[in-house]
């Protein structure tokens, strides 16, 4: 994929739609490979409470839409830590969301990302960024991340009332200071 039809835009209202339909591309490629413990089989967009998370993201200021040649490819949201991990010990930069399109695996699109998310913690003169996802038996989001530079840390769990407890990682990627 050359740079020049790849982009990163900031969100913009209507992009609650372009999250969901992320998030029901990847849940339906879950579901494909028989992985429903991550998210479940049903779509993210009929589910209120992740059509309610997609809305609140799309009015945050660390909303962020990956394109490609115009089309929406790839999301990330940045901020604050997520409730249900522990506070920050150092200044950092916390990758709330992150999914790319599935029927483009391969293009780095969630990688690229990842470096914007990167540039803006240094931009912010932050000493890290930390993301956390599912801990899965096969470990392959914790793996997706460490490729990426992450460096796992605590493990926690997330109880659901409605299924089994979503096991969950901690990563984190130090950030060297820019001479």
């Amino acid at each position: 994929m050359t740079d020049d039809r790849f982009a990163i835009r900031r969100g913009r209202t209507g992009d609650a739609r372009v999250i969901l339909a992320l998030l029901d591309g990847a849940m339906e490629w879950l579901v494909s490979l028989g992985r429903t413990d991550q998210w479940g089989s049903n779509p993210a967009s009929a589910e209120p409470a992740r059509v309610a998370r997609a809305q609140e993201w799309e009015r945050d200021e660390g909303l962020y839409i990956a394109t490609l040649d115009g089309e929406p490819v790839g999301a990330l949201v940045v901020g604050e830590a997520m409730p249900y991990v522990p506070p920050a010990t150092v200044p950092e930069l916390y990758v709330r969301f992150l999914a790319s399109d599935r029927t483009r695996k391969g293009s780095r699109i969630g990688a690229r990302l990842l470096e914007h998310a990167e540039t803006l913690a240094r931009r912010a003169g932050v000493e890290r960024l930390r993301v956390d996802c599912f801990r899965g038996p096969d470990l392959a989001l914790v793996n997706y991340y460490r490729a990426q530079g992450f460096t796992p840390t605590e493990t926690f769990t997330v109880p659901r009332p409605e299924a089994d407890d979503w096991p969950g990682q901690i990563l984190v990627r130090e950030l060297a200071p820019t001479v």
